[in-house]
């Protein structure tokens, strides 16, 4: 039986859209909330994160650190995080009985270590609300209807009437263009969170040996990052090329995924300075064979790579280690070079970098600045975020307050 509350219609099946919907109900039980999914299933991106275990949120508390976690967007989450930041996410699952753990790094994770927790914790929280989910209803309009309501949204076949709808369809280019149609700005979506295509001798054969951390850079730019980095069959991965990617996900894409990377293995020392260490080194491993061990703590496999593109044979001692040839491998461990020839999504975690102007959405209620009772929350806006966690707390958080903010109009 239809309520006689507020009509609220939310696109999209994600962590957003049930999050705004499990929030518009709480709010104001007597609202008729509906989430249509253009898909056969809801809350996809979910099951799939985190490798399988979902990694919800993470430790950081204080909304003026966690905001320096979004290459694009943290200036205007300032606002909402201090409304609903990851402590609040936390409690919100633990007081629906999904136990969750923090680990060394900061993620947080449910115990269960299954993202399957999740998705039925929202799925639950939604059915219990009493709250429709259509699947394969995909929309291809949205339009103002003062006459029904305030929005007719259009899907094949069907219409709905709504006080106020709310966009959680995430990284679509179809409602990108609906959202075009009223005015909005879309700025230019491209990949953020990817890893780098490399061929190179130095670490051919080399997947799944990684450094603990790592400097690097590209050339000519002033795109800068460190942390951990894993060799793949690929080219390399790990956080440190995972921020990199994301901090500088619009000039990358500008440069068509090719460039230059420079890294260097020995963070804190340069190339003279590396020289320096060598030079000790060797004066306290005269008779060792080079190849022998890894004075520096690198894997001993990738040490051997440099030693080789350094030139330097497998049989030479350190006593016989020529100022050349130092010179040679202090420039390979402070300054490797690698062309980057493309890039590999991360895992299955496509984020992208673009969407709904910022400037367009009020986000202290997440409505639109042009439209009374249009909301948009998570990856439908330009905001994105590194790993962590922390795109999910940007869903969670803005889902939310659109959630509340669409109860009351």
């Amino acid at each position: 039986m239809k309520k006689k509350g507020k009509n609220i219609v939310i696109i999209g099946g994600g962590a957003a859209g049930f999050f705004a919907a499990a929030a518009s109900a709480e709010k104001n039980p007597g609202n008729n909330v509906m989430i249509l999914e253009k898909g056969n299933t809801v809350l996809s991106k979910v099951k799939i994160s985190g490798g399988g275990r979902c990694n919800v949120t993470n430790s950081c508390l204080e909304p003026g650190e966690l905001i320096k976690y979004y290459p694009r967007g943290g200036k205007e989450l300032l606002s909402p995080f201090h409304k609903f930041n990851t402590k609040d996410t936390v409690e919100w699952f633990e007081k629906r009985g999904v136990k969750l753990k923090t680990e060394p790094d900061g993620k947080i994770f449910p115990i269960s270590d299954d993202s399957q927790t999740i998705v039925d914790c929202l799925f639950d929280s939604v059915q219990r609300k009493g709250i429709t989910v259509l699947l394969q209803t995909g929309v291809t309009n949205i339009q103002k209807s003062p006459q029904h309501g305030n929005w007719t949204i259009t899907s094949p076949g069907k219409e709905f009437a709504a006080d106020a709808v709310i966009i959680c369809s995430g990284s679509s280019y179809s409602i990108w263009k609906t959202i075009e149609l009223l005015g909005h700005t879309i700025e230019l979506p491209v990949p953020s969170l990817f890893t780098f295509n490399i061929k190179d001798k130095r670490i051919d054969g080399l997947p799944g040996v990684s450094v603990n951390d790592a400097v690097i850079n590209i050339e000519g730019t002033k795109l800068k990052s460190n942390g951990p980095l894993l060799i793949t069959h690929w080219g390399m991965s790990g956080p440190a090329i995972l921020k990199l990617s994301a901090w500088g996900a619009r000039e990358i894409h500008k440069k068509d995924y090719k460039f230059n990377l420079v890294i260097n293995w020995l963070p804190g020392l340069n190339q003279e300075s590396a020289k320096e260490m060598l030079s000790q080194v060797k004066n306290n491993n005269l008779t060792r064979s080079i190849y022998s061990f890894s004075p520096f703590g690198l894997p001993i496999r990738l040490w051997e790579r440099l030693l080789e593109y350094s030139g330097i044979g497998r049989d030479l001692k350190w006593n016989n280690l020529s100022g050349t040839f130092m010179n040679r491998l202090a420039v390979q461990l402070t300054q490797s070079n690698f062309s980057v020839s493309g890039k590999s999504p991360f895992k299955e975690e496509f984020i992208t970098c673009g969407g709904v102007s910022r400037r367009e959405i009020d986000f202290r209620t997440m409505q639109s600045k042009f439209h009374k009772g249009l909301f948009f929350t998570g990856e439908v806006i330009d905001i994105d975020a590194v790993t962590g966690g922390f795109n999910f707390q940007a869903a969670w958080t803005t889902g939310w307050i659109a959630g509340i903010s669409a109860s009351s109009i």
